[in-house]
């Protein structure tokens, strides 16, 4: 496939793939930098950045994936050189059915304590409905890696969610 050659031809392909993939993108990207700016900026700059590659890709929905993985793992690098504090907004969203908001800002504030490694695992598994042998293969880890990941991150979720009631 040849590369595009005008930003209208780019906006044709690039559109629709944001309108199908962004907002999934935008949650895992916040699961894993719990920092709603941060997630944004993350989705942005891999649709920023696909302009000259996509024509040379087989899966787009794996690449996307991918890459917004790339940067958040970059922008934690980054925050840590920096020392930055990070923004406390929910990294769940407002569920019309939870009638208790104390029940979700506890659930919110346990995922923060988990590290990104297992929040990522966590959010592909139970938001996305992944297998673990997909999450493996979407973040490049051994399958067993991926379900330690997962059984640690419920295992503090209990701890934590049942010390404090």
């Amino acid at each position: 496939m040849t590369r595009r050659s005008s930003d209208e031809s780019a906006a044709e392909w690039i559109g629709p793939l944001y309108d199908r993939f962004a907002a999934g993108l935008y949650r895992y990207a916040l699961m894993v930098l719990a920092d709603p700016a941060a997630a944004s900026d993350a989705v942005q700059e891999v649709f920023a950045g696909i302009i000259d590659r996509l024509p040379r890709i087989d899966d787009a929905e794996h690449y996307l994936r991918r890459a917004v993985r790339n940067e958040c793992y970059s922008t934690l690098r980054r925050r840590r050189r920096q020392d930055r504090a990070i923004i406390e907004s929910p990294l769940l969203e407002s569920i019309a059915d939870c009638a208790d908001p104390g029940t979700r800002l506890m659930i919110d504030q346990a995922l923060r304590r988990l590290p990104a490694e297992q929040r990522e695992v966590l959010y592909l598994k139970v938001y996305e409905g992944m297998t673990f042998q997909e999450i493996a293969a979407a973040i490049g880890e051994p399958l067993n890696t991926v379900a330690s990941r997962y059984r640690y991150a419920l295992e503090k979720l209990r701890t934590q969610l049942g010390a404090s009631r």
